[in-house]
């Protein structure tokens, strides 16, 4: 079965045994605390600095790693600002701006404003800055969401190599469409 997760004070509120309960991060009592349903198909990853969730999805057919969902709550900048450094963290092959490639729309699910972005190409990233150096990995993809709710931003970013990311798309919009 799939677990729930929520940000707020009642984070203890969901079950589920995949996924821990998140501890409160910021959010004041009075709002709302923010719930989803990851994909039984991810298995809960590590615990890590500033990330609410982080979700591992197995590699696809062909694809020798597979991706992450880092789920992150209220992160410094605004929207953005933060998809602008996802954005920036891919190169691409042809040397044009990645701004000039990525894909931006915006949707309301579930009543939420939800802004999302797509991009592929080198990925160039460390996680947020608290590793050493990152390793460029070519031919990956980037589905990015950040969720507007009375709680605070809420950012999704799943990463990894292309076909594991595309055959993980359904599973990621379920993810935001289970949000409440």
């Amino acid at each position: 079965s799939s677990s729930g997760v929520a940000i707020g004070h009642d984070a203890g509120a969901t079950g589920g045994s995949e996924a821990p309960a998140t501890p409160t991060m910021g959010a004041s009592g009075t709002q709302r605390p923010i719930e989803w349903t990851a994909p039984a198909s991810w298995k809960s990853g590590p615990e890590k600095p500033m990330q609410a969730a982080t979700y591992l999805i197995a590699p696809a057919g062909g694809d020798a790693d597979g991706a992450e969902c880092a789920i992150f709550l209220n992160v410094g900048g605004g929207g953005q600002a933060n998809l602008d450094r996802w954005i920036g963290q891919f190169t691409q092959p042809d040397g044009s701006p990645s701004a000039s490639k990525a894909r931006q729309r915006k949707e309301t699910i579930n009543g939420y404003q939800v802004s999302f972005v797509e991009l592929n190409g080198t990925f160039n990233a460390g996680g947020m800055g608290m590793g050493g150096p990152s390793t460029p990995r070519n031919g990956y993809r980037l589905l990015g969401a950040i969720v507007e709710s009375p709680a605070g931003e809420v950012f999704f970013k799943l990463t990894g190599p292309e076909k594991t990311v595309l055959a993980a798309a359904k599973d990621f919009q379920a993810l935001l469409k289970s949000i409440k």
